[in-house]
């Protein structure tokens, strides 16, 4: 059996394939990667690397040959998503790769975040593929507030506009586990798995988290959404990424966020990593 994974170097790319080297042969594993000279650790563990690039369709296709399971790990260009996804879809159906496994989003059919249409709209090009397929429908990583955390400490203060809402997200670590672990056995087609962590916290208790792994006094401040997109812009950060950080602040005081469901934590067999052992990893690093 082959399996190959799309985004291979990226963040999430990598976590997925160092936890399926756990209980598959790194002959079993294919990543694909635009830039093979990034991908040199994976070769010389004995993972093969193929050329992969969605504006490139021609490179696609050969890529895909011969796989028997294929990781569409969701790409990094918010806008082009859909147009590049349906080429890798295409290509995969071209080669008659059976099984696609896709990194979606929480509650991706109903959710109000501005990045759920990509999802949407990916999920149904492959429902309307043919190919058998698993939706892995990812909460917010915690990883994404722990950016910055030693300047946080300095500050004192977690700035949002999510108010009170409770955030169920969990570490990329943990979600690159479930998706080693559907892509690894069986018994998982046409399934759609709303991922999220064992516990929830708001930014106010992520501010104490913090206080208690530091020693220092941080609290939150939260902000109305103009405050914080004017803050963000301020900080020198693009305007799209400001669009998307306040978007996910707005609706998690809305509820976006929260989830109480357990399929992640039944698919990896054990609670979530805590936000708190995230926030100390994190401090012990920085």
């Amino acid at each position: 059996m082959k399996i190959a994974i799309t985004g291979a170097t990226g963040q999430l790319g990598q976590l997925v394939i160092q936890a399926l080297l756990k209980t598959v042969s790194a002959t079993q594993i294919v990543a694909l990667v635009r830039n093979q000279s990034k991908a040199e650790s994976f070769a010389k563990q004995g993972i093969e690397l193929r050329h992969f690039d969605y504006d490139t369709p021609e490179t696609l296709v050969p890529a895909l040959t011969g796989i028997d399971k294929l990781l569409l790990i969701s790409a990094n260009e918010i806008g082009r998503r859909t147009p590049q996804h349906k080429a890798v879809i295409e290509a995969a159906k071209q080669a008659n790769v059976p099984y696609i496994a896709y990194t979606s989003l929480l509650h991706a059919d109903t959710s109000p975040l501005g990045l759920a249409q990509e999802h949407r709209e990916t999920e149904a090009l492959i429902q309307a593929s043919g190919l058998n397929y698993t939706f892995l429908r990812n909460n917010w990583y915690s990883d994404n507030y722990l950016t910055g955390i030693a300047q946080i400490v300095e500050s004192g203060v977690v700035y949002g506009a999510s108010q009170d809402g409770k955030i169920s997200s969990a570490s990329r670590a943990d979600y690159a586990e479930a998706t080693a672990k559907v892509l690894s056995s069986t018994g998982h087609d046409h399934k759609i798995y709303e991922l999220a962590g064992s516990e929830s916290f708001t930014k106010a208790d992520l501010a104490q988290f913090i206080s208690l792994a530091s020693g220092k006094d941080v609290i939150y401040q939260n902000l109305t959404a103009e405050e914080l997109s004017q803050g963000l812009t301020h900080a020198g950060l693009p305007a799209e990424l400001v669009h998307v950080i306040v978007d996910a602040d707005i609706q998690t005081a809305k509820g976006a966020m929260f989830s109480d469901s357990q399929e992640l934590e039944n698919l990896i067999g054990h609670p979530s990593t805590t936000i708190l052992a995230q926030i100390r990893t994190a401090l012990s690093a920085s």
